[in-house]
Formats: C-alpha cells, sequence, structure tokens
C-alpha cells in the first residue's frame, strides 16, 4: 500500500524515468524516497541491525554510449547496442546522410556544424562510453581532440594503426597529455579480423562490454 507522504516521490520516480534522467530510488522500513543526487554506483546496500536497512539505486539508464559518426559501421554498432542498458547519442555533421536517416536503433541524433561542437555535449563520466568512427582522418581528429582531457568508461577510435599513431603523434606535438592518449582504445575493437560493418560492431561491443564489467 501506498503512504499517501510518499505519492510525492514516486511521481518524482515516474517522471524522471519518462524523461530518461538519471536521479536516485530510495527504500527504507521508512518507505519510499527520491532523491536527484545520483550515485556513483548502481545500487547501494547498507543492513541496519536486525530489521534496519538502506537501498538506494540509480534509475534511468546506467550507461550512456556516444557514437560519433553516422556511417555504416555506427548503424551496424547502434543496432547491436539497442538491445543493452544503453541510452545511445549519435552525431555526424553530414545532412541528409542516409545512414543516419536509417538508424532508429539510437535514443537521440544530432546534426553538428563540426566536432568541436560535441565538448558542449560530451561531459566527463565514469558510466560514458564514446567510439568516435567518422569518415576521415581530419575528423576524427577533431573529434579527438575536442575530449582531449575529459575523462571516460571507454574512449575508442577506428582506424589503422598507422593512422592512430600518425594522429597522436601530432596531439602529442600539439601538447595533448600523452597519458591521457595512452588510455584510448585505438585501433578500437576487440581483434577478431573483423571485415564487414557488422563485424566490426561485434568487435567494438565486446570491447565496450568488457570495460564496462571491468570491476564486477
Amino acid at each position: 500500500t501506498i503512504k499517501k507522504e510518499e505519492t510525492s516521490a514516486i511521481e518524482n520516480i515516474i517522471s524522471a524515468l519518462q524523461q530518461n534522467k538519471n536521479a536516485s530510488l530510495h527504500l527504507s522500513p521508512n518507505g519510499v524516497a527520491f532523491s536527484e543526487n545520483i550515485l556513483k554506483k548502481n545500487y547501494e546496500l547498507q543492513i541496519k541491525g536486525d530489521d534496519g536497512f538502506s537501498y538506494t539505486e540509480k534509475l534511468g539508464y546506467k550507461n550512456i554510449l556516444y557514437i560519433i559518426g553516422g556511417g555504416h559501421c555506427s548503424l551496424a554498432l547502434s543496432q547491436l547496442m539497442s538491445n543493452m542498458d544503453f541510452y545511445i547519442h549519435l552525431f555526424d555533421h553530414r545532412d541528409e546522410l542516409n545512414t543516419m536517416e536509417q538508424n532508429q536503433f539510437v535514443h537521440e541524433k544530432k546534426v553538428l556544424n563540426d566536432f568541436t561542437e560535441l565538448s558542449s555535449f560530451i561531459q566527463s563520466s565514469p558510466n560514458s562510453f564514446v567510439v568516435i568512427m567518422t569518415f576521415g582522418y581530419r575528423t576524427d581528429a577533431d573529434a579527438l581532440k575536442t575530449l582531449a582531457g575529459k575523462d571516460f568508461a571507454y574512449l575508442g577510435v577506428l582506424g589503422s594503426k598507422n593512422k592512430i599513431k600518425k594522429m597522436f603523434e601530432q596531439f602529442i606535438e600539439e601538447g595533448v597529455d600523452k597519458k591521457w592518449l595512452d588510455k584510448i582504445y585505438a585501433p578500437i575493437g576487440i581483434q577478431i579480423k573483423s571485415q564487414t560493418p557488422e563485424e566490426i560492431a561485434v568487435s567494438i561491443a565486446a570491447e565496450i562490454i568488457r570495460a564496462k564489467n571491468k570491476n564486477l
């Protein structure tokens, strides 16, 4: 039975879920409570004596996936990751791109003027996963450099070893922290000799899942 004093908390919980907004649900012998404070963990349980307890759970999607680049590999990855607990953002800077229009698997799509705008949309977070797979070297570099210094659970770049090596050497010359670059998954994906967009998507998804679950 819902207590009268719990009505407001339940309404806030429903509103947060409808808006895909992170918040916290709190349960205790006193009933149900809501908080806009967000747990670093997905849940937390405390036992207090024989009958006391405190359980808090993060509401909404537990993880956020940012895919930068809306081509064929992006479409395949979006479809695969849509079956998991990720809120998916997709970015590109090309208008009327067929694969962007076909992509109905993501939660949000945005066309940018250029990838330097990403700094306004992607912030450091231990629950954020970022995949850079634009159509060329220059745009990959623009996207990555815009995110320089930010911390994520996962940041990967699609491309050949030679392309990545050249890009990172250029960044170091420009003053980007080498320790930050060393944390990037590049070339992206578990090495399974992927050839098709679908195979590449599987290799990337597997690497993301491994990063997500590394502390379990």
